[in-house]
């Protein structure tokens, strides 16, 4: 504080106190522009600590020493696959006739080991048979292609066949097949889930079973009609029952409408390259009524996808995507691929599709394929099953090949397992072995060398 004294003049005590004021007011000012300065410094000290702990930039201060301080690592998450590459890596992987079920695959960034669900045993047994098949000089056939999938998964255990003209085509994956009468299995379904038809229902037709003449269609009863039911024309393949039901019961918008709920004209967006199967219809009623029972040369199928054809039987109604994939692992080990089940589409009700399956086992034990699964009773393996199945024949328009499918199913009594066959065979000249045959070995074969677990 300033004192006033006597003997101190007034201009002298104007000056002091003018000197005094200044020299308060610059330290006030030094005083908060060190204060503002402080606060910068800290907030560009924090900042830079920011990014040194998140874009690895050298911190301004030394961590404590790593037995103080927890070290704080990094967690590098890999690159999962999708699909659509896991497909473009099995593109070209030798699957038919595979004797093994581990494939590699290079990219530019990385190596990949692919686990697939083909069952080595099973492919082996199935190319055991068709080297055997190769020695005949008489019934040997002229295409054969073999497709056995998990029923409650989609995967397929096994792709065994040849085609002597074409040997570098898969005759798995191809849709060059007549479908022929495979193709009842779609139209029943539409009976039953559209129509509310039950194996039981009544039907009736005149003629020979196997015929489809424009009279056939006729509905008409007379004394010479006969009165099955829907499980009996099923199960005989009978062509005038089921051209009746395409052409004047469900028409051609239901048809078509079942046909494409089952995955025809669709291009299946899964891990295994295979053609879809091919529907069409024109103006023609009679060709309505040849594609309801299939007795025509444009409808047709891969194996692969007949096999598709029966998973809405195990899975409620709903048709599974056919995979062969079950894992990818990159080279450090850590998986960036892994199978999980995918549908397609809804084909059916569940209800219906328990009375597809009635339909398909009545074909075995008292239908077209009763010859090829007799005595099932007293086989210690196939008398633990519940068997079924639809057969097909058609030639090709040259008549040079005869085909002959067997699509079908075989599941535990007492257990969950189930697989589905697909199997074509192009007889020539003379017809060899049938494709209800070659199914019955492959059911024998599978179920006796994976046993049921004691609990069932």
């Amino acid at each position: 504080m300033y004192i006033y004294k006597k003997e101190n003049t007034w201009r002298e005590h104007q000056a002091d106190f003018i000197y005094r004021k200044r020299k308060r007011q610059f330290f006030r000012g030094a005083a908060r522009k060190i204060s503002l300065l402080f606060l910068v410094c800290a907030a560009a000290m924090g900042v830079w600590q920011y990014l040194a702990l998140n874009r690895h930039i050298q911190p301004l201060y030394k961590s404590p020493p790593a037995d103080t301080a927890k070290v704080i690592q990094q967690v590098v998450t890999p690159r999962h696959l999708s699909r659509t590459k896991v497909r473009e890596m099995m593109q070209d992987k030798p699957l038919l006739n595979a004797r093994k079920n581990i494939f590699f695959a290079d990219t530019p960034q990385e190596s990949f080991r692919i686990a697939t669900s083909m069952d080595p045993d099973l492919n082996e047994f199935l190319t055991s048979r068709l080297d055997h098949l190769k020695t005949l000089t008489r019934g040997k056939p002229r295409q054969i292609a073999m497709v056995v999938m998990d029923a409650n998964l989609g995967q397929i255990l096994a792709m065994a066949g040849f085609d002597l003209e074409n040997p570098e085509t898969n005759p798995c994956t191809a849709a060059i097949y007549p479908a022929a009468s495979i193709f009842k299995i779609v139209t029943a379904a539409a009976a039953v889930d559209a129509l509310g038809y039950t194996p039981q229902t009544p039907l009736y037709f005149n003629g020979n079973k196997y015929t489809l003449y424009k009279r056939q269609l006729k509905d008409v009863k007379n004394k010479y009609t006969v009165k099955v039911s829907l499980a009996k024309a099923f199960a005989d393949s009978i062509n005038p029952v089921f051209g009746k039901l395409g052409q004047t019961y469900l028409g051609k918008e239901t048809l078509s409408s079942y046909a494409q709920a089952f995955g025809f004209n669709q291009v299946p967006q899964t891990d295994l390259v295979f053609d879809g199967g091919r529907f069409s219809i024109n103006e023609d009623n009679f060709h309505l009524a040849e594609l309801g029972c299939g007795f025509n040369r444009d409808t047709l199928i891969s194996p692969v996808f007949g096999a598709m054809m029966l998973t809405p039987l195990f899975n409620q109604g709903q048709i599974l995507l056919p995979a062969v994939v079950t894992q990818v692992t990159n080279a450090k080990g850590e998986t960036v691929y892994k199978h999980t089940k995918e549908y397609l589409a809804s084909a059916m009700d569940p209800a219906s599709a328990d009375a597809i399956i009635r339909l398909m086992e009545k074909t075995v034990s008292q239908g077209t394929a009763r010859k090829a699964f007799g005595r099932v009773s007293r086989d210690k393996i196939l008398a633990n099953l519940v068997i079924g199945g639809k057969t097909g024949s058609l030639s090709n328009r040259e008549h040079t090949i005869k085909y002959d499918w067997f699509t079908g199913f075989g599941k535990e009594k007492t257990g969950s397992r189930a697989i589905v066959v697909s199997i074509v065979v192009g007889h020539g000249k003379y017809i060899g072995t049938r494709a209800g045959t070659h199914a019955r070995s492959i059911l024998q074969h599978y179920f006796s060398t994976n046993p049921a677990s004691p609990s069932g």
